[in-house]
């Protein structure tokens, strides 16, 4: 029988972890969210984008900076963030830094 959920016991240690560069992997896809894992070296940076859909950001280890719609906010574990669709957005990790990104359809 097919599970209708979906577990992870602890989401941080799904992360692989890269010395430089960016690493993200698709964990879960339904029709209503998508969650997308995000790994970043030290001194790594997310350009400034948007997204086509309402986001959450939840930050799961390292500490780094958050720009969004020209706010700076430090970002540490458990740092939580909801934005609208096309809301502008960048992230810096200063140290290693993992987080959950779920992408909400409207």
């Amino acid at each position: 029988m097919d599970k209708a959920y979906t577990f992870f016991a602890d989401l941080t240690a799904e992360a692989e972890m890269p010395r430089r560069g960016i690493h993200s992997q698709t964990l879960a896809t339904e029709d209503s969210f998508e969650l997308v894992l995000f790994a970043m070296g030290a001194g790594e940076q997310l350009s400034e984008h948007t997204s086509a859909h309402p986001a959450v950001v939840h930050i799961l280890s390292g500490e780094g900076e958050l720009v969004v719609a020209a706010d700076s906010h430090d970002l540490r574990r458990d740092a939580w963030l909801f934005m609208p669709a096309r809301t502008p957005h960048a992230i810096t990790a200063r140290t290693p830094l993992a987080f959950g990104l779920y992408l909400l359809r409207e």
